[in-house]
């Protein structure tokens, strides 16, 4: 499945909107159910209007009720040479809705080469709703 999910976030690159940086990113989001919520950057002109294409993934699959998430592929960067980790907004969002132990996988090219992780190794020590003393409803509403 991580090669097929790879392949996903490479495709849904073609769908981003840089026309300010250049820089080029999608993802593919697995849930638990085995579904799979694409995402690209969307950049705006005022910057902070921009939304990642990690981000864009995740909140389409929580919009449409997803809770749980096996894996998230990433594919981007200028041209095809580097892996293009999860920028720290991203990484705290993903801690919010996602198990430290899920799978982030990174692609280096467009072939689907990629380097796997986890998101509790890209967060250590993360912010979370344990922190502020509530359980959060980042699995199941009441």
């Amino acid at each position: 499945m991580d090669t097929k999910l790879v392949k996903m976030a490479i495709e849904a690159r073609g769908n981003a909107y840089a026309p300010y940086s250049g820089f080029y990113v999608g993802a593919a989001l697995l849930a638990e159910d085995g579904s799979v919520y694409t995402g690209c950057n969307i950049e705006n002109a005022s910057f902070g209007g921009t939304v990642c294409a990690e981000r864009c993934a995740l909140f389409k699959a929580v919009s449409d009720g997803k809770r749980g998430f096996k894996a998230i592929a990433v594919a981007g960067g200028k041209g095809e040479v580097a892996l293009t980790p999860p920028c720290g907004i991203c990484r705290q969002v993903l801690s919010e809705h996602c198990d430290p132990s899920m799978a982030v996988l990174m692609a280096k090219d467009g072939e689907g080469t990629y380097f796997k992780t986890t998101l509790g190794e890209l967060l250590p020590l993360g912010f979370g709703a344990e922190a502020l003393g509530t359980k959060g409803e980042n699995h199941e509403r009441s």
